[in-house]
């Protein structure tokens, strides 16, 4: 699963905005949507446009406005600032940014800095992934507790030790957000882990 950003690259040459697009496009688990800013003059209308998740600007096209302004000015709180640089730039510079991007920079390191500002976001996702995701053995686990079995005839079908047959009910429990028997049951039903005729029969 990949988290979708809105992202807006403003940079007066149309060499460096498709290097940038064709980078973006080339970094794994991110899914983007690109939209270019050729002039200073046209970032606030953009801006209040799109309303992008990230906008990636040139410093020297922040003319006659700071980026907190834009952010209120065009109703994007949120919206991360990355700073486009060719070289080295003062620190003054650079600290109203959330990050930065050099021209140089190789499209793990650009994928690193994305993870970085999306740490909890790539969290979530990750966790929502595994949710959906049962091992083999708890689907084994799964399907006796829809027959009916207790954790003891589970333990001695599936030669385990009845403490692994609760940590294993538990890690189901916790990825599919399902606490009960008549819960499970219809999770096995509808991804086909058992038939109905077999419910309730060990």
């Amino acid at each position: 699963m990949n988290i979708n950003l809105k992202i807006a690259v403003a940079e007066a040459s149309s060499i460096v905005r498709s290097g940038v697009e064709m980078q973006m496009k080339r970094i794994s688990g991110f899914r983007f949507q690109l939209i270019e800013i050729t002039r200073s003059e046209l970032v606030h209308e953009a801006i209040r446009t799109h309303k992008p998740d990230i906008l990636i600007i040139n410093p020297s096209m922040i003319v006659g406005f700071t980026l907190q302004q834009l952010k209120d000015e065009c109703g994007c709180p949120a919206m991360k600032n990355i700073a486009l640089l060719y070289n080295l730039a003062d620190k003054s510079v650079l600290r109203p940014f959330d990050e930065q991007i050099n021209i140089y920079d190789t499209n793990d390191e650009i994928r690193q800095k994305l993870e970085q500002l999306y740490a909890e976001e790539m969290q979530d996702i990750t966790e929502n992934d595994e949710q959906q995701i049962l091992s083999p053995r708890e689907k084994e686990i799964v399907v006796c507790v829809v027959k009916g079995m207790t954790n003891r005839a589970i333990a001695d079908r599936l030669f385990l030790s009845t403490h692994t047959v609760i940590t294993h009910r538990r890690n189901i429990a916790r990825k599919l957000q399902i606490h009960s028997a008549s819960g499970l049951t219809v999770y096995a039903i509808v991804n086909k882990l058992i038939e109905l005729k077999e419910v309730g029969k060990p």
